[in-house]
């Protein structure tokens, strides 16, 4: 009997955007089970806690009945030895992406030669999108709405309630 094919979708995902989501179901439509695990880095300062963005992430890909959203700390190839996965799914807005990405792939590959990183190129739609750009713009009450799930729009309205207007 063949083992489920499971691939690992690492972010801080602070908060979880379209883009994001993108690449969660073209992981998604290529391996039997897909873990979306949210970083927790007590080193960052995140927007959400690790709870938060855990339920963002689980409320925009229930649609997705083969992937399961959890969360780590720690070594990335721990965490996905722990989860019984051989593949890291990484998503590439644009060329810059690429070098940062490849460090990390290489520095796994040093760490766990026996877990492959697999890169999936997002929609151009989405090769501008960013956590980072997504809670400024809305900080400078720009329309976010097209860039992140109605869920994500709710809590940021509900965390930022008053944003800023030039």
């Amino acid at each position: 009997m063949r083992r489920p094919m499971r691939a690992v979708y690492p972010g801080s995902f602070d908060p979880i955007t379209n883009g994001h989501i993108y690449i969660a179901e073209r992981a998604a439509a290529l391996f039997d089970e897909l873990v979306v695990s949210v970083l927790l880095n007590p080193q960052k300062k995140a927007t959400f806690s690790v709870e938060e963005r855990q339920a963002m992430a689980r409320e925009a890909l229930s649609h997705l009945p083969n992937v399961k959203v959890s969360f780590f700390e720690g070594l990335l190839v721990d965490f996905s030895r722990q989860e019984r996965s051989r593949v890291i799914i990484r998503g590439l807005r644009a060329l810059s992406d690429f070098e940062y990405e490849f460090q990390l792939a290489l520095m796994n590959r040093q760490l766990a030669p026996d877990i492959e990183t697999l890169f999936i190129v997002t929609d151009a739609k989405y090769s501008y999108l960013s956590s980072h750009a997504v809670k400024e713009i809305f900080h400078f009450g720009g329309p976010i709405q097209e860039m992140v799930p109605p869920g994500v729009y709710r809590r940021l309205r509900e965390r930022f309630p008053r944003p800023f207007h030039s």
